[in-house]
């Protein structure tokens, strides 16, 4: 397994290798990833196993997984497994002890410094975790004693227990925070018969425009500072009007002009911008090909942050009971006897905590909701529905594969050298997956490049319900609150845009997404604040205060004793999957 290891380090160190590596990678036929370049006939035939539509755990499905193991003098056999030693991030401890009878236990472990530390288990009849932190020598066994330090640490209910002096965290599995009316949702769903009916009823009568908010247009007002670089949207007219936004802006105290972008107070890098889809420019309009916008749509607000990725490093962390891993009831696929389209239906060893490690918490700068579920992350009609097991949405965290990424769908995606990438995923792709660091899929794309022009357009199923797998009722009425985000390059610049519609169809969230010159976009959650939410962090004595995108999302959050805010994701875990922001 030494073989992986040293590659990975080779990749690491020589930038010119790697970036062969990668243009190689975006060129070759999927017919050819048989990953020879990792010279290891083990890791070969994980990868050619990790591709068989079999049942296994979701361990045994990580193509580039290395174990070691050593026993102790004591008797107790120990194994050290790193889900993708690429990324050096997520381990497994798997240790059997014999007292009376023989017991197994595996911990979830994950390193609180994988950029500058190096994990490895020493043999011999004295085995121990070595730490090396650059050329710093920490050595330690949490599994000697008869209350070992790896048992505290599991009983301990924390989503994270740490071990080793700091130099580790048990994730441990603990129940995350949902809304009550996402509670009532989920227990019709999987209780009732009829359950998914009754949600969809109840969802199209009385949340479809719940959330909508029209801003009112202030005659003369001032427009602020714009944020020059990024522009204004191209609308018929940018009048001044009333935005609500949950944190200051810079120069907007008498209102926003529509589709500038104003910078966040106390937030550089991060800015923000409004506006109304009725104020699209006609040249804009007549690009591509939409549903025409409704009078709702056409004057509900739509707020927008843009992250200069420069500033930022992104993530992503799956919540504690979403996505699912089984199957979709959406897709009518022979399942072969599989618990799911990956061959299982439970993460098993591998713990989901649904929160930002503790780790990074000083460095945090937003977090956002994720995407769908996965009973709605799936197709249930259209060619996408009978092939690849119906295209359940993929989606990877830390270089640990949690479902498959399919060609076809659009993809939200971090590689190894920090580089962001928003596209739709072919099967050329599929020999980037060793380089892949987090990934997560949704849908197909709101906004896609011209292959003539090199303009973001509409894509191709914007128009269609169930081509499109946009969800909404069951009589195909489209508009509600979404959430979605795009990418766009300014000067050479890379932004991450976020982008909350009060209430919305797929039409007018392209429509959006092409005033404001996106290079590609892509549908995120919708429906209900809880699963559009967004917020950015500023630090107050050292505890990240959450300022959310519209001030309804507070409710999500939590209050200490002393009536301090704990926000969601960052200070206790969720139920669903979010994406992050780190300062740099």
């Amino acid at each position: 397994m030494g073989n992986l290891r040293r590659m990975f380090e080779t990749i690491g160190r020589n930038s010119c290798f790697k970036a062969a590596f990668v243009a190689a990678a975006l060129t070759t036929p999927a017919a050819a990833a048989d990953l020879a370049a990792f010279n290891d006939p083990t890791i070969e035939q994980q990868y050619q196993d990790y591709k068989l539509n079999r049942t296994r755990a979701m361990r045994d499905f990580q193509p580039f997984r290395e174990t070691t193991a050593a026993t102790s003098a004591e008797g107790k056999d120990i194994t050290l497994t790193s889900l993708n030693p690429r990324f050096n991030k997520w381990f497994l401890i798997d240790m059997k002890r014999t007292v009376r009878v023989t017991t197994s236990d595996t911990f979830h472990i994950e390193l609180t410094n994988p950029e500058d530390t190096i994990l490895t288990l020493s043999g011999g009849d004295d085995p121990a975790l070595v730490f090396d932190n650059n050329g710093a020598i920490t050595r330690c066994q949490p599994w000697a004693g008869k209350i070992t330090e790896l048992d505290r640490a599991k009983s301990s209910g924390l989503p994270y227990a740490p071990i080793c002096d700091d130099n580790a965290f048990v994730r441990n599995v603990v129940r995350g925070n949902r809304s009550s009316r996402e509670a009532v949702a989920e227990f019709l769903r999987d209780n009732v018969v009829f359950g998914e009916s009754i949600v969809t009823l109840i969802k199209g009568s009385f949340y479809e425009d719940a959330y909508m908010s029209s801003g009112e247009l202030i005659d003369g007002g001032d427009a602020g500072e714009i944020a020059a670089a990024l522009g204004k949207a191209k609308l018929s007219n940018h009048p001044v009007f009333r935005a609500y936004f949950g944190f200051q802006l810079e120069g907007a105290d008498g209102g926003m002009q529509a589709g500038s972008w104003y910078a966040v107070k106390d937030a550089p890098g991060i800015y923000a911008s409004a506006m109304q889809p009725g104020m699209i420019s006609r040249d804009v309009l007549n690009t591509g090909r939409t549903h025409g916008l409704d009078g709702v749509e056409s004057r509900a607000d739509v707020y927008l942050v843009a992250f200069d990725m420069t500033n930022f490093e992104l993530g992503y962390e799956v919540g504690t009971d979403h996505p699912r891993l089984d199957w979709s009831p959406r897709p009518k696929v022979s399942r072969g006897g599989m618990p799911g389209p990956d061959g299982f239906s439970s993460s098993g060893d591998i713990v989901r905590t649904g929160m930002l490690s503790p780790a990074m918490t000083e460095r945090v700068a937003a977090t956002f909701a994720a995407g769908f579920k996965r009973s709605h992350g799936a197709w249930r009609a259209s060619d996408m529905a009978y092939t690849n097991q119906g295209h359940h949405y993929g989606f990877i965290s830390n270089g640990v594969i949690f479902s498959r990424l399919h060609p076809g769908l659009s993809t939200l995606y971090v590689m190894d050298d920090g580089t962001i990438g928003m596209r739709t995923w072919t099967e050329a792709d599929e020999e980037l997956l060793p380089s892949i660091k987090f990934a997560r899929q949704n849908g197909v794309p709101l906004i896609d490049r011209d292959p003539t022009t090199g303009e973001g357009v509409p894509g191709e199923q914007v128009t269609s319900w169930l081509g499109g797998n946009w969800s909404g009722s069951a009589e195909a009425d489209l508009r509600t609150l979404r959430g979605g985000t795009c990418m766009r390059e300014v000067d050479g610049r890379q932004f991450l845009i976020y982008a909350y519609f009060s209430t919305a169809t797929p039409s007018a969230m392209a429509r959006t997404f092409q005033a404001y010159q996106c290079d590609y976009a892509m549908l995120l959650d919708m429906n209900s604040q809880d699963h559009t939410y967004m917020a950015l962090y500023t630090e107050v004595n050292g505890t990240p205060v959450p300022e959310h995108l519209v001030s309804g999302m507070s409710a999500i959050d939590q209050q200490a004793s002393n009536g301090q805010p704990i926000p969601r994701f960052v200070g206790f875990s969720d139920n669903r999957d979010f994406m992050y922001l780190l300062r740099k």
